[in-house]
Order: structure tokens, then sequence, then C-alpha cells
């Protein structure tokens, strides 16, 4: 994340996710997607699960949280 501020890569991330919230990516996806390196990934993506955000669902991909509400 050297280029761009843990914060400011939440935000891009969570915007992205609001304009697509059928969005589903697996970490080697979000990597690429986002241009991250795995550890900045994995810490990212584990904020987003913490805040409710995002979800992991069975098969290891990040959903939006309220993707999976029925």
């Amino acid at each position: 994340m050297a280029a761009h501020t843990p914060g400011s890569v939440i935000q891009r991330i969570k915007a992205e996710y609001i304009e697509m919230p059928g969005l589903k990516l697996l970490p080697a996806q979000a990597e690429r997607l986002w241009n991250l390196d795995r550890a900045d990934c994995e810490a990212v993506l584990g904020q987003l699960v913490e805040s409710h955000f995002l979800q992991k669902t069975s098969d290891g991909a990040f959903v939006r949280a309220d993707a999976l509400v029925h």
C-alpha cells in the first residue's frame, strides 16, 4: 500500500462493493484488482469483515455482508 493510505484503499474497496452489490472476489482476485500485496490485501479485507461491511463465504470469497441476508 505504499502509494495509498490504508484509509483510501478501504474507501475505494467499499465504493466498488457499493457500486457492484453482487461483487464476489477471492483474495487473489482482490489483490490483482486493487494492486495490493497479499499481506495488505488480507489486512484490508480482514478490517472490512470485522466492521461487518464484508463477509467471507464458505468458498473463501468476499461479498458485501448485506448481500447474504435473505
